[in-house]
């Protein structure tokens, strides 16, 4: 979440025009995060968010993340669910943009997670894996590995400083491509599950938000991604694989749902590919975000170092002892 787009008052006007049941009186720029511009809109008694589309999300892509969302509701996975405006629509403009309003998830992200949160997370994303079989809706994931080349050179790499990573860069991401598994089971995946789209409420799992990179891909890329974003720690300025948290995140998982071998043996270039993806992500975005923007930029070089840990690693026995 992020604000690139600015509103105002008027702006909350047509806003309720088109959203007769429900009159907004109040909003707030979310700074968090870095893809879409966010804000928290009241009614006299309700919460909720308002999202307005901008750069990596396709247009013609978002009806399946509100469809997605919607279905998921339906099938009591907690997470937003979206508004559908006096034309039964979901999306509406907004700033010469593709807007739309989501429920409020009670609850709020949690800054470290602790190993029982892990074995809950991974729980729940088993859940939402067996879920969205029933769901039939397809996206092409714009930000699998085979995609990823355009961002690659798109990037600045603007002084001599930076010859080295884009060295490295280049020769793991061919490397990565290479050895890339084929045919692992595979569905709907959120795609992004880092520790601020998951919410806690009373430490309790209580649901998870954002869902604008949700897309078809391999199961365990997902717990690839989740590896790489939840089960680092950080101590003085080194990020450092928590195995404990690792075990507990494929345990929760596996108290739903069975991984296969093949699997299991493809952790470590899915992890690999997973860090390779964030890393051209933050190097795109510290390169290119206009500073006017309402942004916290993440910092690339956390996902630099996670590489070089994953490309030290082997087996999927690396990863749990």
């Amino acid at each position: 979440m992020a604000v690139y787009t600015k509103i105002n008052k008027k702006d909350l006007f047509n806003i309720n025009k088109n959203f007769d049941s429900k009159k907004f009186i109040r909003f707030k720029g979310i700074k968090q995060g870095i893809e879409n511009t966010n804000y928290l809109i009241r009614s006299k008694k309700e919460k909720f968010i308002l999202t307005i589309f901008e750069k990596r999300v396709s247009k013609k892509e978002i009806p399946f993340f509100m469809k997605l969302m919607d279905q998921l509701n339906d099938l009591k996975i907690n997470c937003p669910k979206p508004l559908r405006n006096k034309k039964g629509n979901y999306l509406f403009k907004l700033r010469n943009k593709t807007a739309c309003i989501v429920s409020f998830l009670k609850g709020k992200d949690k800054k470290t997670l602790n190993i029982k949160n892990c074995h809950d997370i991974g729980k729940m994303i088993a859940e939402m894996h067996s879920s969205t079989k029933k769901i039939k809706l397809y996206r092409k994931n714009s930000m699998g590995i085979k995609n990823l080349n355009p961002l690659l050179n798109s990037i600045k790499f603007k002084s001599k400083k930076f010859t080295n990573i884009e060295k490295f860069l280049k020769i793991n991401f061919k490397d990565i491509k290479k050895k890339w598994p084929k045919k692992l089971p595979n569905g709907i995946i959120h795609g992004d599950l880092f520790i601020d789209n998951i919410f806690f409420n009373n430490n309790k799992l209580s649901g998870i938000i954002d869902f604008y990179f949700a897309a078809n891909d391999y199961f365990m890329y997902e717990i690839a991604i989740c590896v790489n974003a939840l089960c680092f720690d950080k101590s003085k300025n080194r990020f450092i694989l928590n195995k404990k948290k690792v075990k507990n995140l494929i345990k929760g998982y596996e108290s739903i749902k069975k991984f296969s071998v093949k699997e299991k043996n493809s952790l470590n270039i899915l992890c690999r590919g997973a860090a390779m993806r964030y890393f051209l992500t933050r190097l795109y975005d510290y390169t290119n975000t206009p500073k006017t923007a309402l942004i916290k930029i993440k910092d690339p070089r956390e996902y630099y170092q996670k590489l070089l840990i994953h490309n030290n690693l082997r087996n999927y026995k690396d990863y749990l002892n």
